[in-house]
């Protein structure tokens, strides 16, 4: 039996777990949790990244011992380093809006065909490569490290980049595995800037003697590169048998898809919306981004969650099925603010009445994300010739059982949820097969993680006729 550290950072929160693993057990433990909470300063919306280090080291300290180390967060964000290693700056937030039309303008002078032909990226407003070219580059930026890469830097002094999150920057050729160099050169960005790659399962190097002395933890005890894009480690944690299965991945963001050997890079792929992510395995997560339960998030915080989640979600249940809709994908829901004046503003526009309580915009909002998730899972096995016999649902939406059952509503087949903690047990397994571990991961987590299965009901025709209202399949 052998100890692994996952450190867990979502956009919200943080956390650092200790998982033991053996070829029969499979647990988790959390050492530490901690807000993440982005800063505001003279307009532009930064990441507290040195406060989330200090946190890391804090739940470091915390650990009852561990065999290695790994490190996962959110995708398309960065650090800048000068020639001497410092950071230029806090790195900025993805929903800053600092590139707001600068992938238009990328689009029309070097090509929608081309871009997705290399990155085979879904066009979004904050991929890595709009936000590089948002500004100009600081002179002494020498390196750029996406978040986990920066942290695992410090922890190690070892420079690199892992290539699961590497694959979100646009800036990756997905067919060569490698940094698309020939892109980076068009766009006038310097090759130095991108540093080795490394894949999931690497040694990405040992703690240094200060953060051993501060910790407690010995010098040079391994830091492993896993899925460092959470989605990646997530999707490793499915716990699928065979391959006719669809998964979404839940959180602040639903990414919904397929797992597929190699990726699809069609032009009705590229108009659908599609990505084509590196994944654990040489895999490829072939989904969309689809905005998620930040709907729901923002909601509450709007509200001040003056009634608990439970009361709201009960409520919603028991609220008229399809009374309004809105296109989860929408980018008039990406910015932080008051989401349901939002909702009822679009329901307005859209000729709907909108939700008359609480509740029903609980219910327009997990109602909408269903049908999000089946025109995704259901695009995505058409585009792919992928078949899809069951949606496996990972994350922390795996805990709204209403969610999950109008999930299942919704695609026609039944959908699993768990595990809840898929991102850190997914980031673990990663460890523990670079540490030695055997045998498959995936059966695994069926035989240790506690799982539900949700079984389609109702009426098929009314989810068309909705999909139909929001311009989804």
């Amino acid at each position: 039996m052998r100890s692994f550290a996952a450190v867990d950072l979502g956009a919200s929160s943080g956390r650092v777990m200790l998982a033991r693993v053996g070829e029969d057990e499979l647990t988790l433990r959390e050492a530490h949790r901690f807000a993440n909470r982005p800063v505001r300063v003279a307009g532009t919306l930064h990441w507290d990244v040195l406060g989330l280090y200090r946190e890391i080291l804090d739940g470091l300290r915390a650990l009852e011992g561990a065999d290695s180390i790994g490190i996962d967060s959110w995708a398309v964000d960065y650090g800048l380093l000068d020639p001497s290693g410092a950071l230029i700056g806090n790195p900025v937030h993805y929903r800053d809006g600092r590139a707001d039309g600068v992938m238009e303008r990328v689009v029309a002078e070097v090509g929608a065909d081309t871009l997705y032909d290399v990155g085979g990226l879904q066009f979004l407003p904050f991929n890595t490569v709009y936000q590089l070219l948002s500004a100009p580059l600081p002179a002494r930026a020498d390196r750029l490290l996406m978040i986990p890469d920066l942290l695992t830097y410090w922890l190690t002094g070892e420079i690199g980049a892992e290539q699961t999150n590497a694959s979100t920057t646009g800036l990756y050729d997905v067919r060569a595995g490698e940094w698309a160099y020939s892109l980076i050169e068009r766009l006038g960005l310097p090759r130095r800037l991108f540093p080795p790659l490394r894949r999931p399962g690497a040694h990405a190097g040992g703690l240094r003697a200060e953060v051993a002395a501060e910790t407690g933890l010995p010098e040079s005890l391994p830091v492993t590169a896993v899925g460092s894009h959470d989605t990646a480690s997530a999707v490793y944690a499915v716990p699928a048998s065979g391959d006719r299965f669809g998964y979404v991945s839940c959180g602040t963001w639903s990414l919904a898809g397929v797992e597929l050997t190699a990726p699809v890079l069609t032009a009705e792929s590229r108009a659908a919306g599609f990505t084509n992510e590196v994944g654990v395995g040489g895999t490829i997560r072939y989904l969309r981004n689809i905005m998620g339960l930040w709907l729901l998030q923002e909601s509450l915080r709007t509200w001040g969650e003056p009634a608990s989640l439970p009361a709201l979600l009960a409520a919603a249940a028991e609220a008229p099925p399809f009374a309004a809709l809105v296109d989860p994908g929408d980018r008039e829901f990406l910015p932080p603010g008051d989401m349901p004046a939002r909702i009822a503003a679009h329901c307005e526009r859209t000729g709907q009445r909108p939700p008359g309580s609480r509740a029903e915009t609980v219910r327009c909002i997990l109602e909408s994300l269903a049908l999000g998730h089946r025109a995704a899972v259901r695009e995505a096995a058409r585009l792919s010739g992928r078949v899809v016999e069951v949606v496996h649902v990972v994350g922390g939406g795996a805990r709204n059982t209403l969610l999950c059952q109008l999930t299942a509503d919704a695609c026609g087949v039944p959908v699993i949820a768990g595990p809840v903690e898929a991102t850190a047990i997914g980031n673990a397994l990663v460890q523990a097969r670079a540490h030695g571990l055997t045998g498959d991961p995936r059966e695994l987590i069926r035989r240790t993680q506690p799982l539900m299965t949700y079984t389609p009901r109702g009426d098929d025709t009314a989810w068309d006729r909705a999909a139909e209202r929001i311009g989804l399949p």
